[in-house]
């Protein structure tokens, strides 16, 4: 008994100072948010005030210190999620998680992005106030990798730090530029639809630009008024399974001093951003004598995308614009390493990569390179068969200047200056929404635009010979959609269709009016508009389409061979308002119906794994809302029941029933179960969480969570036969100034602003922000400066 109690003693010993071990490395890598540091290179002392959220004000006299002083604090929160996000476009991953990511790193090197960020930084002018703030900013980042503690990250998964270049930041900006794109996630699926069914099977899936929609509309007074639209499935699927932010869509809107209580611009914007942990935006308030801003960050770039000061401000949301094309290529029939050009066979180029793969040796691969660009066969699973298919991406084709707009935006100071910048942003598209503390809010489509020829369908991989000209005739950026100071007054983008182009409907991925329109509605009767009001506005779960939807399919219910829970689900469902509450048992019944509509519809034309691509498009969204009242669809009918052609009752009646059947089964025959909140759920993942250990440290959540997608609050998910909402992606701020009082404009983020599992800051804003809770930007000096934390940065001598 003495020895068991003497080895007891010694474990427990062994254990405590494991314990105390493992704190004293814990706190070690910690970000240091007060206390003293050198920086190198910097000419005067730059005080960085934390408020209690952890979002550093960074007070500096001049801009060079304070970018300076922005890439390290940016980097001791953030520096895991910088390496990952440099990582995808210059074919990295596969370096830090092996061998799975192989195709993941073949596809985005192939694609070009780090050949064109290479050039672009060879080509920086050293001169250039946005070259020499960006390099400044990097100075920072790099002196924190060489002096700060190593994320716990770099230690698990075995990579070293290494410094970060320009090339970087440019790559991380490609990586955003692609992952905004649509026509990869969509061209091929409806290429294969159309081989496999026909174009009348494509005709009823109303891809196209309608003029039966809510549409952004142009107004410009400048101009005359009546100027008048799964190709990487697997890659997407594995940068979804690295929980790395993927780009999907946003709101905002602007209302015009006519519009509000006080007199004064309101600025709403949320951006809507695949979840992950870190969330992408990480928040920092810079003031200098020459620069003030209220900045939102992506890590590794160093000019805000959103910012705000006393003047100015500006957010985004995509434009959805069609910027990438497929083209097949015909090979020489004797030489393989051709194909045919306007002006017969000619080479194509060969490029050889090699890439760096954990725990295994390097891969080095060949693709080629038509006039239109890679070939994407061998490199993309999804390209299957003989026919050489090239991808042209606008990105790569034309010079980057997306920095200087950067740098020109968030340095601007009023609608003149704004409007100057945005003609460098080529790629991605967006919209920028602006108002300023003169009155003005405006709204820009940006994005270098080309003409595209009406009889040219965009949708599907061209032919031979056919399609767009790889020299392309661009479209003056002032004939790009915009608006400025309507007769609205306000200006909003939800992603939807924007108004007519250069006399046409320009081909885009938009996604449906549900949430444009809704914005409208609720935008358009209301003139005393305030803060309290617009935060209630950014957290709206009313959806203004899904109970129309609801009374196009009901009609064709037949009552008499609905079960008792059937018979209470659709009298139910007959009174929804659309609402999206935690609460809500209408919403659970109609997404299982939706479900089961589309699975019903179109699952016998398509085999399994290409309508598990097709239901997860953005175009399937805007489908529903027509394809309810779509009697004559040729999809309606079942091809596996050769001698019975079926209606939409048939299939209304049957979808209805197996979602009753699938919510009993799940949850029993009391409806009071079958409540949103058990469904609908949000939970922050984080790559290192995939380790079922480790998944309650690094993820953050699960929560549920009331919205759904295409509304306001746009919390979103994929359909699948589970019947469970995972939301994986949604706003990743929500953020309101007021001019009236733009020292207490509000915002939020999905979880922190720390990307460090080992800081306060990591998780502390999440239950606020599943709750529509909101917290102050700050920007009273007087106030920040009472902070309880202040770190000081001194020139290192």
């Amino acid at each position: 008994m003495k020895i068991l109690k003497k080895i007891g003693a010694f474990l427990l010993v062994i254990v405590t100072l494991l314990i105390i071990v493992v704190g004293l490395f814990a706190y070690t890598l910690k970000p240091d948010y007060s206390g003293e540091k050198e920086l190198a290179d910097l000419e005067q002392e730059v005080n960085v005030y934390y408020d209690e959220y952890g979002i550093p004000h960074i007070y500096g006299e001049n801009e060079k210190d304070a970018f300076r002083t922005l890439g390290y604090v940016h980097a001791q929160d953030r520096l895991w999620q910088m390496e990952l996000l440099r990582r995808i476009a210059s074919g990295g991953l596969s370096e830090v998680f092996g061998a799975d990511l192989i195709g993941t790193d073949k596809f985005f090197l192939s694609l070009g992005i780090a050949d064109a960020s290479k050039v672009t930084a060879h080509n920086a002018d050293e001169s250039d106030d946005g070259v020499i703030l960006a390099k400044a900013y990097l100075d920072g980042i790099n002196q924190f990798i060489k002096e700060g503690p190593t994320p716990v990250e770099f230690y698990l998964t075995g990579i070293d730090k290494k410094e970060f270049v320009l090339e970087d930041v440019y790559n991380t900006i490609g990586y955003m530029a692609f992952s905004f794109a649509m026509a990869h996630k969509t061209d091929p699926l409806l290429t294969t639809i159309n081989a496999k069914l026909g174009p009348e099977y494509l005709n009823d899936l109303h891809v196209g630009s309608s003029v039966d929609t809510e549409w952004i509309k142009n107004y410009n007074p400048t101009l005359s008024d009546t100027i008048q639209n799964n190709l990487t499935a697997s890659v997407n699927k594995a940068l979804g399974a690295l929980d790395i932010p993927l780009f999907e869509g946003s709101n905002s809107w602007v209302i015009a001093p006519e519009k509000t209580k006080n007199g004064k611009v309101i600025f709403a914007n949320d951006p809507h951003i695949g979840f992950a942990q870190p969330s992408v935006w990480f928040e920092a308030h810079i003031e200098t004598p020459s620069y003030s801003k209220y900045g939102y960050h992506i890590a590794g770039i160093p000019f805000p995308l959103l910012g705000h000061n006393r003047k100015v401000a500006y957010g985004l949301t995509m434009f959805e614009n069609d910027d990438v094309d497929f083209y097949y290529e015909e090979n020489n029939p004797d030489n393989e390493d051709q194909y045919l050009s306007e002006s017969g066979y000619v080479d194509y180029e060969i490029i050889t990569k090699t890439f760096k793969v954990k725990d295994s040796s390097d891969v080095e691969f060949t693709y080629k390179k038509s006039n239109h660009g890679p070939i994407l066969n061998g490199i993309a699973d999804q390209v299957q068969g003989e026919r050489p298919i090239a991808m042209s991406w606008l990105y790569t084709q034309v010079e980057n200047r997306v920095i200087d707009a950067l740098f020109g935006l968030s340095h601007s100071n009023n609608l003149t200056e704004f409007k100057k910048a945005l003609p460098k942003i080529h790629a991605p598209g967006l919209n920028i929404m602006y108002g300023d503390n003169e009155g003005n809010v405006a709204w820009f489509a940006t994005a270098q635009l080309y003409n595209i020829p009406d009889s040219v369908n965009t949708k599907l991989i061209f032919e031979v010979g056919e399609g767009l000209p790889v020299e392309k005739e661009f479209i003056p950026f002032k004939e790009n959609p915009q608006a400025i100071n309507p007769p609205s007054n306000y200006v909003y983008s939800a992603n939807n269709q924007p108004d007519s182009i250069a006399g046409m409907l320009y081909p885009g991925y938009y996604l449906p009016e549900n949430r444009g329109k809704r914005i409208v509605q609720l935008l358009e009767p209301k003139n005393d508009w305030n803060l309290d009001s617009a935060s209630d506005m950014i957290t709206d779960v009313i959806s203004s389409v899904d109970p129309e939807i609801v009374t196009n399919l009901s009609k064709y219910i037949d009552v008499s061979i609905l079960s008792e829970s059937g018979l209470k689900a659709i009298d139910s469902l007959k009174m929804w308002t659309g609402d999206y509450e935690l609460s809500s048992i209408d919403a659970t019944i109609y997404n299982r119906w939706v479900y089961y509509f589309l699975e019903n519809t179109f699952k016998d034309e398509l085999d399994e794994e290409l309508f598990s691509q097709f239901i997860n498009t953005h175009f399937v969204k805007r489908l529903i809302a027509p394809l309810s009242k779509d009697e004559e669809s040729v999809w309606l009918d079942d091809v596996s029941t050769a001698d019975i052609q079926e209606s939409m009752a048939d299939i209304v009646n049957k979808s209805f029933m197996d979602a009753v059947a699938s919510l009993e089964k799940d949850f029993g025959n009391n409806m009071n179960y079958w409540r949103w909140e058990r469904v609908h759920s949000l939970e922050h993942p984080h790559p290192i969480g995939q380790i079922a250990a480790l998944r309650s440290f690094f993820n953050v959540g699960p929560f549920p969570v009331n919205g759904t997608r295409e509304v306001i609050n746009n919390l979103a998910f994929s359909y699948d036969e589970t019947g469970f909402y995972k939301t994986t992606s949604g706003p990743s701020t929500r953020r309101l100034v007021d001019f009236s009082d733009v020292e207490n404009s509000i915002s939020i983020l999905p979880t922190g602003q720390s990307g460090n599992p080992f800081s306060k800051h990591y998780r502390d804003q999440a239950e606020m922000y599943v709750n529509g809770k909101f917290r102050k930007m700050m920007m009273n000096k007087n106030e920040i400066q009472k902070s309880k934390e202040i770190l000081t940065f001194k020139p290192k001598d």
